[in-house]
């Protein structure tokens, strides 16, 4: 990962970043046709989440909204940015805080799920339907059973 690029935590409540969260979701939602929250959920859901970002110069290129039960509300990262370990440094900041990681994915975005797969997440159970537009997802699971810590460590130093 680049050397200018800073992480930083937004705080439940805060809106910090959030304009930039949802300008990059609504990005990557024309390109990819996926994370399709309306303006109202998102930012309700975003103000109430703790809130990991990685910003370069002053922009956002990812972040992870988080529940305080390890819930991954939102993960994005701007597509510039792939493959240089946005993602899994993200992850890897959730699992500091919680023994339990999940979320939901659409079944349909398949660039999430290998993501997810890659870095060790289960598929838990399928739900149709899940979706406001009639998206199915997967709830996903990474948790203690599978080392959690251990293999975000290991992902983070390859």
């Amino acid at each position: 990962m680049s050397v200018n690029i800073d992480s930083r935590v937004v705080a439940p409540g805060s809106d910090d970043y959030v304009d930039e969260a949802w300008q990059l979701k609504e990005e990557i939602n024309r390109q990819e046709d996926v994370l399709k929250q309306r303006y109202d959920f998102f930012t309700d859901a975003y103000r109430r989440s703790k809130v990991h970002c990685y910003v370069q110069d002053s922009d956002l290129v990812g972040f992870a909204a988080v529940r305080r039960d390890g819930y991954i509300l939102f993960l994005a990262v701007d597509p510039e940015f792939r493959g240089q370990g946005v993602g899994k440094r993200l992850v890897a900041h959730v699992a500091e805080d919680h023994d339990t990681i999940t979320c939901h994915a659409r079944t349909s975005n398949e660039n999430a799920l290998q993501f997810y797969e890659y870095l060790g997440f289960e598929i838990k159970r399928r739900i149709d339907d899940y979706y406001e537009d009639g998206g199915d997802a997967y709830y996903l699971k990474l948790g203690s059973d599978v080392g959690i810590a251990d293999r975000i460590s290991d992902l983070i130093r390859r």
